[in-house]
């Protein structure tokens, strides 16, 4: 994997394909791997360029028990796309937590963006019952400190809601590699800890992102649509006017379903960018 040298941190990073560049951020405990399979779907089309961000996988030394800041990965996402397309503005996509910093991407370097597809981004300020949530998330960090990784889930599969289930992915996907598994579980307490509040509880400038709404996409998942994670992607939709675009799967639907979500997200592009 090649690698950036940022503020305190260094990034490791993949690229493949050839075309336009695409930035796929990951989120949660994800890495660059999230985007394997759907990279590779997407490399005819694409320069797929993937990161672990900081704290995460390869990207973890120093990182690892400090408190994240989207701006300072909104920045790491900004030096990155200046090391891969320092001459042409490019594609982003960010899921859940990445999505946040997709957004914050937006508000501060859009003249390095051509579209943003933001799924899921579970930015909770935007909901009308905030506090409420604000609040299950704090649950979830309280359960991590108290009964660890497993009882967290728990409380933040609750509060997430039961996902209706969807069609299944297209026969012969491949399966995710297991080694990418193993470093999202890893991944994880960091996530839990040291970012799940400080992202979700993240406003984007909605004035600076209104004046740039015709580079948004707002999507989410068909089978968590309604649900807490894909509310403030719909509320982002309704304010901006736009619509809201809907791929398989749910809140994990790039893992569930990677090979229809290449497809939908290839048409997405393709419909907004022509």
């Amino acid at each position: 994997m090649p690698e950036l040298r940022v503020p305190d941190a260094t990034l490791h990073y993949e690229i493949r394909g050839t075309g336009p560049v695409l930035l796929m951020i990951p989120g949660g405990g994800g890495d660059a791997g999230t985007f394997d399979i759907v990279g590779a779907y997407l490399a005819d089309r694409f320069t797929v360029v993937s990161v672990d961000p900081r704290g995460k996988s390869r990207s973890a030394a120093h990182e690892v028990g400090l408190d994240q800041k989207v701006e300072v990965h909104s920045d790491d996402m900004r030096r990155l796309l200046d090391e891969v397309s320092p001459d042409e503005p490019a594609f982003v996509f960010g899921t859940s937590s990445g999505a946040i910093t997709a957004l914050d991407l937006l508000t501060r370097h859009p003249q390095r963006l051509r579209l943003v597809v933001a799924h899921e981004p579970p930015t909770l300020g935007l909901l009308p019952d905030a506090d409420r949530w604000h609040a299950a998330f704090a649950e979830v960090v309280d359960a991590f400190r108290r009964e660890g990784l497993g009882a967290a889930m728990t409380v933040l599969g609750a509060a997430a809601g039961a996902e209706t289930p969807d069609e299944p992915d297209t026969p012969g996907a491949p399966e995710p590699d297991p080694d990418r598994m193993r470093r999202t579980i890893a991944n994880m307490p960091q996530f839990v800890e040291r970012e799940l509040r400080q992202f979700s509880g993240h406003m984007p400038d909605l004035a600076t992102l209104a004046a740039h709404a015709d580079r948004l996409i707002p999507a989410a998942g068909r089978a968590s649509r309604g649900l807490l994670l894909a509310r403030p992607a719909t509320v982002l939709a309704e304010r901006f006017g736009t619509d809201l675009a809907e791929f398989p799967g749910g809140h994990v639907g790039l893992s569930t379903h990677p090979v229809r979500f290449a497809e939908t997200l290839r048409q997405t592009l393709r419909s907004r960018a022509s």
